[in-house]
């Protein structure tokens, strides 16, 4: 039964929101660089305040009760806020300085991180950025589990509590085989994918979900073929074989086509695409700069690419 006059303690709740990330005690002690006693103690002292359970451990694994799913978001949101306090304290309240983690999916990380990363060290040169490529429902939990500072991937994702910043939007480009007769086509109707084999990338990547999205909307029922990538590069590495075609976003084009093995093909308007946004957990309280830094990355981003900044 829980004590309402507790208060909890900054460590205890530090202690659940580590071990809630690493889902390993040890791993979660050194993070906070305490001993695993110490860790389990602030735990223990966190579930007796609160009169539940929130953490079950077995032999063979760390894993959230019920209970530890339903509060870990506010966990989160005070050690946010405190760390928040703390920083403006020391007079470092800038969101937009010191390490920031940042996550991509594998559709966009490898086409827009070089002059990111460039562009990011020349106009916020305090930011040092940490990098996770990962797959979308992933790099929300991280986001949610507070891993993670904020994420670049396709909108909308339809959390509760991530606020979402739309960067920009691009096309799909219908990537060829150099021989194919639709090579260098530039008005194809989406219709025409009921003719094509298409590769498709694995579960769980969204632009394996958005190219069968094209396909409903076109009204027709994709030949979808039996190989599956991946990654976008090993698509189109089947492709460039001669096993079928695939779509790949404007962005990745330049790249995508530099083996000279590679044609494209761009549909008729209105042409299918996708909107690519920074996400980040509402409770951070740190809105303003992350809209900064969305801002910034997408400049970056449309300078290189024939892309849409959303404004």
């Amino acid at each position: 039964m829980s004590n309402r006059s507790h208060q909890p303690s900054v460590t205890g709740l530090r202690a659940f929101v580590a071990i809630a990330r690493r889902r390993h005690f040890g791993s979660a002690a050194d993070d906070l660089g305490i001993s695993q006693p110490t860790l389990s103690q602030a735990l223990a002292g966190l579930e007796s305040g609160l009169g539940v359970q929130l953490v079950e451990r077995t032999t063979r694994r760390v894993f959230l009760t019920a209970e530890g799913e339903r509060l870990l978001p506010g966990a989160i949101a005070a050690v946010d806020a405190i760390d928040d306090l703390v920083a403006q304290a020391m007079g470092n309240g800038d969101p937009l300085a010191g390490v920031l983690r940042l996550g991509l999916i594998p559709t966009v990380a490898p086409y827009i991180l070089p002059r990111v990363l460039r562009g990011v060290g020349e106009r916020l040169p305090s930011l040092r950025l940490q990098v996770v490529e990962d797959q979308t429902a992933r790099l929300l939990r991280q986001l949610r589990e507070g891993s993670l500072d904020v994420a670049i991937v396709a909108l909308p994702t339809n959390e509760r509590g991530l606020a979402e910043v739309p960067m920009y939007t691009e096309d799909f480009v219908l990537a060829l085989p150099a021989d194919h007769p639709l090579a260098g086509r530039r008005r194809v109707d989406p219709a025409a994918l009921a003719d094509l084999p298409l590769l498709l990338l694995d579960e769980g990547h969204c632009l394996r979900d958005q190219a069968l999205e094209v396909c409903r909307l076109a009204g027709v029922r994709a030949d979808v073929g039996q190989t599956r990538a991946a990654s976008l590069a090993t698509a189109v590495q089947c492709v460039e074989g001669g096993l079928g075609v695939t779509l790949i976003p404007q962005t990745a084009v330049g790249v995508e086509t530099g083996s000279g093995h590679l044609a494209t093909a761009t549909f008729t308007r209105p042409r299918p695409g996708r909107r690519v946004g920074l996400v980040f957990r509402e409770s951070a309280g740190r809105a303003d700069a992350y809209r900064t830094l969305a801002g910034v990355i997408a400049d970056l981003v449309e300078a290189g690419d024939d892309v849409h900044r959303v404004r």
